[in-house]
């Protein structure tokens, strides 16, 4: 864990969103930045793709937790 320096203005998109989205404005930037990753990664890949691959792997982990 560390400490990270964004704009003003970008925090405060940050923010915005959050309240949208349900979310605390630490995990609405660690999800745009975990989708930004995935997507230079993936450039082929649409945000929709993006995050069901995600939701699939989260059930998957889900999954193993229960058998395990």
């Amino acid at each position: 864990m560390g400490i990270v320096k964004i704009d003003d203005d970008l925090h405060e998109d940050v923010r915005r969103a959050s309240t949208v989205m349900c979310r605390s404005i630490n995990a609405q930037a660690e999800f745009w930045m975990k989708i930004g990753m995935l997507a230079e990664a993936n450039p082929t890949l649409s945000f929709n793709d993006i995050t069901k691959m995600q939701l699939e792997a989260a059930e998957v982990h889900t999954k193993n937790l229960v058998v395990a």
